[in-house]
C-alpha cells in the first residue's frame, strides 16, 4: 500500500473534520433543538419557612418562539411543565427573539403558553429580546402577571414567600434593592439575566432563577459552551456567599437553529430550607 503524503494526510483530515462537524451540525437543527428534557433539581432556600418544605416551581425561560422555533416546540414544553403539576409557575423572559423589530410572534407565543396554570399563580419578567409593551400585554392577555422591577408576596400554607422580578436592563444594586424593598426572608429573585447573581449575592436574597445562557446552546467537547463563558453559571445550580441560583438552558434558540450537547429543557425546582 503506497504510503500517504503529509498533505494528503492533512487533506483527509481536513475534509474528515468539516464532515463531522457539518454531521454534528445537522443532528443539532434536525434533532438537537427538538429533544427537550424535564430538569428536576432540590434548591435550598434560606429563610423558607418549614410549611414550605416541597414546594415546587416549574420554571420557563427563553421561548424564543419565531420561524425557528414552533408553537409545537412551545406546547410540548407547556404540557411537560404541566404534567409535573407544579405550584407555581415562573417565566423567566424571552418570549420571542428580536421583539423590538419583529412582534409578528409575540401572540402566537402567548397562545402557545396560555394552557399554563398553578395553584399560586403564574408569574414572568421580561428578556431582552421583548418589548416593554406587546409582551406584557400579551402576557396578562393570558393570566401571566408579569413583574418588571417589581415584588408580590404570596400567602402559602398561611407563610409568606416574595417573588421580586426584574427587566433584563434593571442591573445596579440600587434598582434591584428597591425592588426588594421589604422582601420577606423567604424570597426569589427572578432575573433573565444569571449574572445578577452578584447584586443578589450582595442584598442577600437567598435566590434567584434565570435564563438567558441556552445554557451555551452550542456545547463542545473541551472547550465547553463557548458562547456563554462571561456568565458565572451557565446552566445548572450556582452559589455565591449564601445566594443560590438555578439558571435553565430555556426552550428556544436564537442566531442559529441549532443545539449540540445542550438539549433544551424546563425546570421543575422543589424547595427546601437550608441548613
Amino acid at each position: 500500500m503506497p504510503r500517504m503524503s503529509r498533505r494528503t494526510a492533512l487533506k483527509t483530515l481536513t475534509l474528515g473534520a468539516a464532515a463531522v462537524g457539518a454531521g454534528t451540525a445537522g443532528y443539532g437543527y434536525a434533532v438537537g433543538r427538538h429533544e427537550l428534557s424535564v430538569t428536576r433539581a432540590t434548591l435550598s432556600l434560606r429563610g423558607l419557612p418549614a410549611a414550605l418544605a416541597g414546594l415546587r416551581i416549574g420554571l420557563l425561560t427563553d421561548i424564543h418562539r419565531s420561524i425557528w422555533v414552533s408553537h409545537e416546540d412551545v406546547s410540548r414544553a407547556v404540557a411537560a411543565v404541566m404534567a409535573e403539576r407544579p405550584d407555581l409557575i415562573l417565566l423567566g423572559g424571552d418570549y420571542v427573539s428580536w421583539g423590538g423589530q419583529d412582534r409578528s410572534y409575540v401572540g402566537p407565543s402567548a397562545d402557545a403558553l396560555a394552557p399554563l396554570s398553578a395553584p399560586q399563580g403564574v408569574f414572568g419578567v421580561l428578556g431582552n429580546h421583548d418589548d416593554e409593551h406587546a409582551v406584557p400585554a400579551a402576557l396578562a392577555r393570558i393570566g401571566v402577571q408579569v413583574l418588571r422591577d417589581a415584588r408580590t408576596r404570596l400567602t402559602i400554607r398561611q407563610e409568606s414567600l416574595d417573588l421580586i422580578g426584574i427587566r433584563f436592563w434593571t442591573k445596579r444594586a440600587a434598582e434591584i434593592a428597591a425592588a426588594a424593598r421589604d422582601a420577606a426572608p423567604a424570597s426569589i429573585l427572578l432575573a433573565h439575566d444569571p449574572r445578577r447573581l452578584t447584586e443578589a449575592a450582595a442584598l442577600r436574597i437567598p435566590l434567584v432563577l434565570s435564563g438567558h445562557t441556552h445554557g451555551g446552546q452550542v456545547v463542545l467537547p473541551v472547550v465547553g459552551a463557548v458562547a456563554a463563558q462571561k456568565f458565572p453559571v451557565v446552566a445548572g445550580i450556582g452559589q455565591q456567599n449564601q445566594t443560590t441560583i438555578f439558571v435553565s438552558r430555556g426552550i428556544g434558540t436564537v442566531y442559529v437553529p441549532v443545539r449540540i450537547n445542550c438539549p433544551p429543557e424546563v425546570a421543575i425546582l422543589t424547595l427546601q430550607p437550608s441548613a
